[in-house]
């Protein structure tokens, strides 16, 4: 089954190191043969959160937040690429995700978090997790952390450590089993 997989990352920062997961695990997302835009807040500019995309009238949402919203209501699940910043997410994430709500109802997420030490992030994760659900997105069991993501990954996203392709392709499998139970769930309506 082909899934719609957007790859959303979290850092703005000039030198960021996410750029790194995010590129691997869309290139191992589409060669499962998924479609994994990837959702930059670098690029898409979007304005910090002052109202839901929701909150617009019908069509009056500026047209970055209309883009992402079309993207997200096609989506199958999400992976969400995240840095961690003073034990927490980045400010970017935050905003990026804060604008959507109903957009991510029933649908899976997985977390790859990273850090430039040995801890691979994980402090951030268990926060972006108690979002995601709270988001309606809740993630699955399972977290891809990369300790060391300047060793782990080149700049094009390559792993020069054999254990980031068989942890990944695990991570994947977790995130395809749920993405398809909940796709033919919701083919067949949702509780609301």
């Amino acid at each position: 089954m082909t899934l719609t997989v957007p790859v959303i990352l979290g850092s703005v920062r000039a030198d960021r190191a996410g750029i790194r997961a995010a590129r691997f695990l869309t290139a191992q997302l589409e060669a499962r043969g998924h479609t994994a835009p990837l959702v930059d807040p670098a690029e898409s500019k979007l304005p910090l959160l002052d109202r839901m995309y929701k909150e617009y009238p019908k069509g009056e949402a500026p047209e970055p937040l209309e883009r992402l919203a079309t993207l997200f209501r096609g989506a199958d699940a999400f992976v969400v690429v995240s840095a961690e910043y003073n034990h927490s997410i980045p400010p970017a994430l935050s905003n990026t995700l804060d604008h959507f709500l109903e957009e991510y109802f029933w649908r899976p997420s997985a977390i790859c978090c990273y850090s430039a030490g040995q801890y691979g992030g994980v402090r951030a994760a268990m926060q972006l997790r108690a979002m995601l659900a709270e988001l309606g997105t809740p993630s699955i069991p399972s977290l891809l952390p990369i300790p060391r993501i300047q060793k782990a990954l080149s700049e094009a996203g390559e792993p020069a450590e054999d254990w980031l392709g068989r942890a990944a392709g695990k991570f994947l499998d977790e995130l395809t089993w749920y993405a398809e139970a909940l796709k033919a769930k919701r083919a067949g309506g949702t509780p609301y």
